[in-house]
């Protein structure tokens, strides 16, 4: 009682308390900073749209400037690190070894934890590599995931917990390019998606294959499901390198898929399909491959069709077919694009990275309005697709500049562009994942953890 009412009287009986009080407020501010402090567990966060509810990411830094450390990588790869806690997960290959290489680091230091060799090789053609697709982890396991089938998972001190091929078991993938898409951990359940072409090309695949979402046990790597997921679209336009991405609307779970010229929304415990819109390709185009994973904000979801087609926004909590007349809206701004980056959701607002034209704009979700549209100054395209936290807007584009802007939708407001890339850098697509105050910001031979220490 005396504690609640009047410490300061309990003080000059107990001095010792003083010490005790300082001791309590000093933990208390820790658990509450530990509270605000997310971890960043999948490719697009733990909110699964590229945001961050943090609010001291940083703005101004450099190689030197604001760098808590920086650490080599043995080789390039889009994927993007995953965060939890004290451990940094990064998918690699290894450009001496031609090998696949899973990594943890310590956030703190940057230092090697623990590596696991994944296997030699490490691409099928020039413009990617096996090491695409981002690791996955809930803080008690982590999934590692590369684009020739191998899936493992492991403990925290980097112990083999299983590990199988999915080409091995569900047959070969048959893409004209590297397969590349993540792995989604969401309800107790691991997601594996594959929207590849019907038939073999350049050698890959069976005479007739299915595009399918796969559900497995994420303590055994064992299958729970498997959806066969059928599409209209015709040759490279089945072909998709997009993730499933899980919203909630009304208090219905879903996942959404983007690809093979439609998107659809999934049941997540069974994988029955919900509901489907398409097409953004009416003339049934055959070189249409679909990277942009899908995004979902005030009730409703995007799907970013390829090669500068329009952006349309779907009216979620619908069921069956769809018509034109369940969109929310359907861009006409030419601007409003996106053949790579995948959208971002954050405070209300999409953001749309127009990679080629180089363009930033923000978006409202009801009717597709443009607040406004900035011009991002570099020579080099946009592949990475951007994460926010703060009221800050991160990406970086081929050559490994990074943007900072303004998430406030009255104007567009570049804050800083600092260069982190290497010498030679000239196809980074790692996204920038945001945990604990920091950035870590991967390069093509390195990781730059940036922020506050």
């Amino acid at each position: 009682m005396c504690l609640v009412r009047a410490p300061s009287a309990c003080y000059r009986f107990a001095p010792h308390l003083n010490t005790f009080m300082k001791t309590l407020w000093l933990a208390t501010i820790f658990f509450v900073s530990l509270a605000h402090a997310e971890n960043w567990g999948q490719w697009r966060g733990s909110d699964f749209n590229g945001s961050s509810s943090e609010s001291d990411s940083p703005v101004k830094f450099s190689k030197t400037e604001n760098v808590v450390w920086h650490a080599p990588l043995p080789g390039p790869s889009g994927a993007t690190p995953a965060i939890w806690g004290d451990a940094v997960f990064v998918s690699s290959i290894d450009s001496q070894n031609k090998s696949r290489v899973a990594l943890c680091l310590d956030r703190k230091t940057g230092k090697i934890k623990w590596q696991q060799d994944m296997g030699p090789g490490v691409s099928q053609d020039g413009n990617s590599n096996f090491a695409s697709p981002s690791p996955v982890t809930d803080g008690q396991v982590v999934y590692f995931y590369y684009g020739n089938g191998d899936l493992a998972c492991f403990d925290m001190d980097g112990k083999k917990v299983w590990s199988r091929n999915i080409q091995k078991d569900y047959g070969p993938f048959a893409y004209q390019w590297t397969y590349s898409a993540s792995p989604l951990l969401y309800q107790s359940k691991l997601y594996i998606e594959v929207l590849q072409r019907n038939v073999a090309v350049n050698g890959r695949g069976n005479p007739h294959n299915d595009s399918y979402l796969l559900a497995l046990d994420p303590k055994t790597g064992k299958e729970l499901w498997k959806h066969v997921r059928p599409s209209d679209a015709v040759a490279e336009s089945l072909e998709a390198y997009s993730t499933p991405i899980p919203y909630t609307h009304n208090g219905r779970a879903e996942l959404l898929i983007t690809g093979g010229d439609c998107i659809t929304g999934h049941d997540p415990e069974t994988g029955k399909e919900l509901w489907r819109w398409g097409t953004w390709n009416p003339q049934k185009i055959g070189h249409w491959r679909l990277v942009p994973s899908p995004v979902a904000g005030s009730g409703v979801a995007l799907a970013c069709g390829p090669k500068n087609s329009p952006v349309t926004a779907v009216k979620l909590g619908k069921n069956g077919n769809l018509s034109d007349s369940d969109l929310a809206w359907h861009s006409t701004d030419r601007d409003v694009t996106s053949d790579v980056p995948t959208p971002l959701f954050y405070k209300g607002k999409f953001f749309i990275l127009n990679g080629g034209k180089k363009k930033l704009l923000c978006i409202e979700p009801a009717d597709g309005k443009v607040f406004w549209s900035g011009d991002l100054e570099t020579r080099s395209v946009f592949e990475s697709s951007p994460t926010a936290a703060g009221d800050k807007i991160y990406m970086m584009d081929h050559a490994g500049k990074v943007f900072v802007v303004s998430a406030a939708p009255d104007q567009f407001k570049l804050l800083a562009s600092p260069t982190m890339g290497d010498e030679g850098d000239t196809r980074l697509r790692a996204s920038i994942p945001i945990s604990q105050g920091q950035l870590f910001i991967r390069t093509g031979k390195s990781l730059y953890c940036v922020g506050k220490k």
